[in-house]
């Protein structure tokens, strides 16, 4: 994994100490709340509904087993003894006092991490594939790529103060692991016809009050000028981007006002004038970002471990747990785990200090002390031993992250909610929960299929809830909590936005609601098909039907 060079250590470090001064000023009252809001929010730090909440950056989604082991300590010495794992690949602590910001942007700089720009008006954390770098699919690595977008994107002058957030994804896979057609930037590793690596260029995809799916505005860019057409769309958006109204600042609102073609034009423009300038990428900048990178020391092992086979025909538990939690790997003999952070009774994405110190430990015995976090909320072992699965599940599940449901209904996304974020409408973590305990039989989940659930607790969409297959979303309703019901969201390279299926719920009738979702599906659907594919089919109708003549 990348580590921090000079240049790094310098910045962060000064960052930890101006931040240090800001908060104290502030303290002392020689700061006012509205002169302190952009410091501390440049530093990863909101105030929420009954306390700071600080999220602190995980570029691309990987992680030491010293840097968990400190997240444990942090979580354990200034918050509640827990964090929550974000659909930014960021984790975030709910409840640290304000005073002790500055020690703990200290104790991250000891492990090379930190909090910057994990929130305002810039760049925010570069995501990716969580499989990469071990997926058979990879035209690419996208790992050096997105440290060099990250280090572009750190403190760069142009770029601190846009219109609004923007985010970027990274895909080196034909297979959209990284849910790139819902970022403000999606890019997707390609070969032209010469065989030359590349990257197609998505803009104005998003989620939030209006979402959207990216476009395409350039099918083939060379590799070495990636920054400079990055450069060029951002100067765009600031160029053009609204700042008077906020819920129209977003570049998506932008590209669908100038309509894609014509932003396109703009950004070719822009782009001709950058072209082959100081931030073209030279060959050896890829390679000195890949020796990051480098493969650990993998042994020669045969492709189809004996003992592991004949655990998963003697184990009926270790078998549904490979099946659904276990990627194959490129390399003969290894393969990825998914820990799920789906038990049934615990918030979507949330692991204990105890938990994650034992996870680092899992990692250093078994994963060459690396680990990953998905945009899914959960972790990644990327390179286990065939031959040591059954030992891992065995320690998993003592853990409680050993659930084998990933990407079945219960593997739900979820934001913290009402419960913490005071933007919120509505509570998202009980409804979560009564679902999952609605469908806490294995056997049914089975039956059902994979099937993608999200929930936000509010029109920010941080749950993804538009491109859940079924997406659930709060409202206000009179001063009440309620809750509206979209299908047909999907995420990948084929990713669509659901639609709202009528009138809200209330919480109490959701766990009926999703059954209701789900007996219209298992009868309707075609063999193999997915649950998004027969609403695509089918159309809405037949499942708003069933669900309101249940409800009433």
């Amino acid at each position: 994994m990348y580590r921090y060079d000079s240049h790094d250590h310098r910045f962060v470090a000064e960052r930890v100490a101006q931040f240090r001064d800001q908060t104290r000023r502030f303290l002392a009252g020689e700061l006012t709340e509205d002169e302190f809001r952009p410091l501390r929010l440049q530093n990863g730090l909101y105030i929420q509904k009954y306390a700071p909440m600080l999220r602190v950056s995980i570029p691309y989604g990987v992680l030491s087993s010293t840097q968990l082991r400190k997240l444990a300590h942090i979580g354990r010495k200034y918050d509640r003894g827990y964090g929550h794992f974000t659909t930014r690949q960021n984790i975030q602590f709910n409840w640290p006092r304000l005073e002790d910001t500055p020690d703990i942007l200290a104790e991250l700089a000891s492990v090379e991490m930190h909090a910057i720009q994990t929130s305002g008006n810039c760049v925010r954390n570069i995501t990716a594939d969580h499989f990469a770098g071990i997926a058979a699919d990879d035209i690419i690595d996208p790992r050096p790529y997105s440290e060099l977008f990250r280090q572009w994107a750190a403190f760069h002058p142009e770029f601190a103060y846009l219109p609004r957030k923007f985010k970027i994804a990274v895909s080196g896979s034909p297979i959209d692991r990284a849910a790139t057609l819902v970022h403000d930037i999606g890019v997707h590793a390609v070969r032209n016809a010469a065989g030359e690596i590349g990257f197609r260029v998505l803009v104005g995809g998003g989620l939030g009050r209006t979402p959207m799916i990216g476009h395409v505005i350039r099918e083939f860019l060379p590799r070495e000028e990636i920054l400079n057409y990055f450069d060029a769309v951002l100067r765009v958006y600031n160029r053009f981007g609204r700042r008077d109204n906020k819920f129209k600042a977003r570049i998506k609102i932008l590209v669908k006002d100038m309509t894609p073609e014509v932003f396109a034009r703009h950004v070719e423009t822009e782009w001709e004038r950058l072209r082959g300038g100081p931030a073209t990428v030279p060959d050896e900048e890829i390679a000195r970002l890949s020796a990051s990178f480098t493969p650990p020391p993998y042994e020669q092992l045969p492709g189809d471990d004996a003992s592991f086979r004949a655990a998963v025909a003697d184990n009926r538990g270790f078998g549904n747990w490979v099946k659904r939690n276990v990627f194959p790997h490129k390399v003969a003999g290894y393969a990825a785990v998914t820990l799920s952070l789906k038990k049934t009774g615990v918030p979507p994405g949330d692991a204990t200090s105890d938990q994650m110190d034992a996870v680092a430990d899992l990692a250093d015995a078994y994963s060459f002390g690396e680990l990953r976090v998905s945009h899914e909320q959960n972790l990644i072992f990327t390179d286990v031993k065939q031959a040591a699965l059954l030992a891992l599940w065995g320690e998993l599940k003592a853990l409680g992250f050993a659930t084998p449901n990933i990407g079945l209904l219960t593997d739900i996304v979820c934001c913290p909610g009402g419960d913490f974020c005071s933007l919120a409408n509505a509570k998202s973590i009980p409804i979560a929960e009564a679902i999952q305990r609605r469908f806490d039989d294995l056997d049914y989940l089975y039956d059902i299929g994979e099937l993608d659930l999200n929930i936000s607790g509010c029109m920010n969409a941080c749950g993804h809830h538009h491109v859940g297959n079924i997406g659930v979303l709060g409202v206000d309703k009179n001063g009440s909590e309620w809750y509206q019901v979209s299908i047909g969201g999907a995420q990948g390279e084929s990713a669509s936005l659901g639609k709202v299926i009528g009138p809200s719920f209330a919480a109490s009738e959701m766990p009926d609601v999703v059954a209701t979702l789900i007996e219209v599906y298992i009868e309707r659907r075609h063999e193999d098909e997915r649950f998004a594919d027969t609403v695509s089919r089918l159309g809405i109708d037949p499942f708003k039907e069933r669900v309101y003549a249940a409800a009433h």
